[in-house]
């Protein structure tokens, strides 16, 4: 399975999931790091990612290869992040035939109904467990 994970800003919440899913994966398991920006990329390397890249090509390019896409919400939203999720970026994590796992964070002034409010270390949990559910 290649499960992609894309962030921006500095790359925490992305860190967090690789983290995550490094104690999870399977020994097939390929998990590429995206990041919007150069710090991103490089925070999320180094928990371990067999690969990373940075840039709006780059998230358009994996997104096409990906069994699963997962990152905070703001990855499927234009202009967040400060404006470093340009619309192409969003369309093609939109456009992905890879399953899309979002973490709901709640600086991107999107609120959405029924979710809990939880830590961010029990969002990243829930999101890693669920990309490798059938």
């Amino acid at each position: 399975m290649k499960i992609v994970v894309i962030d921006g800003q500095g790359g925490g919440v992305g860190r967090g999931i690789t983290e995550r899913l490094k104690d999870l994966k399977g020994t097939d398991d390929q998990i590429t790091v995206v990041g919007t920006n150069a710090v991103a990329t490089s925070n999320m390397m180094k928990a371990g990612a067999g690969a990373g890249a940075t840039g709006e090509n780059a998230v358009c390019f994996n997104c096409r290869g990906a069994d699963a896409v997962v990152g905070p919400v703001g990855i499927i939203l234009p202009d967040a992040m400060y404006g470093e999720i340009t619309p192409a970026m969003a369309q093609a994590v939109v456009n992905s035939p890879a399953r899309k796992i979002l973490i709901p964070v709640h600086n991107h002034h999107v609120h959405i109904v029924g979710i809990q409010p939880k830590p961010l270390a029990d969002y990243i949990s829930e999101a890693c467990a669920a990309v490798f559910e059938q």
